[in-house]
């Protein structure tokens, strides 16, 4: 999906760098305002897309967190089931007690450590599609100022031609 808004933002981009120059304005672009705007509706539409993707992988882990959870409850009683199962002697009920406290032990700490590396794969991939989503509103941003700026000029720039043509033409016509 990263690609998908990538692939937008490339879009934009090359309208706006093949936008031709009108013959009297070679500064200024044209670009085909309908068709940006299309492209940036696209882009907008995707977002929610790379959000929802991260929510899945949030609820993934959690799945994953609680299978491993049962997990350890399974093997709990596994252990538990072994440990009755050896009782006729004190020794080997002993044993039975240490192996099941390991094991509950080890699993528990299975538990965390996949807990743990599953909460860093999230927070990783919602720290990649934060920043891909922050890049993308803040390039979308840059070119509407850019854009907005532009066009200022621009119009500024035929006013104050219109305004330098209006007082010479008017001696003209006076000359004559």
């Amino acid at each position: 999906m990263a690609n998908d808004v990538n692939r937008l933002i490339d879009m934009i981009y090359e309208r706006i760098e093949d936008a031709k120059s009108p013959a009297l304005k070679p500064s200024m672009s044209m670009v085909d305002r309908d068709e940006l705007l299309d492209l940036l509706d696209e882009l907008r539409a995707q977002l929610p897309v790379e959000i929802k993707r991260a929510q899945e992988l949030l609820s993934a882990r959690d799945k994953f967190v609680d299978d491993a959870k049962r997990d350890v409850e399974r093997m709990m009683r596994q252990a538990e089931l072994d440990a009755k199962a050896k009782v006729s002697d004190s020794e080997v009920l002993y044993a039975a007690k240490e192996k099941a406290r390991q094991m509950v032990a080890r699993a528990e700490d299975r538990c965390r450590q996949l807990y743990q590396v599953t909460n860093e794969y999230a927070e990783d991939a919602l720290a990649r599609t934060e920043e891909a989503v922050q890049l993308a509103l803040d390039e979308v941003k840059q070119q509407r100022v850019r854009f907005r700026s532009a066009s200022a000029a621009k119009m500024q720039e035929q006013r104050d031609k219109l305004d330098g043509k209006a007082p010479a033409q008017e001696e003209d016509d006076q000359e004559v």
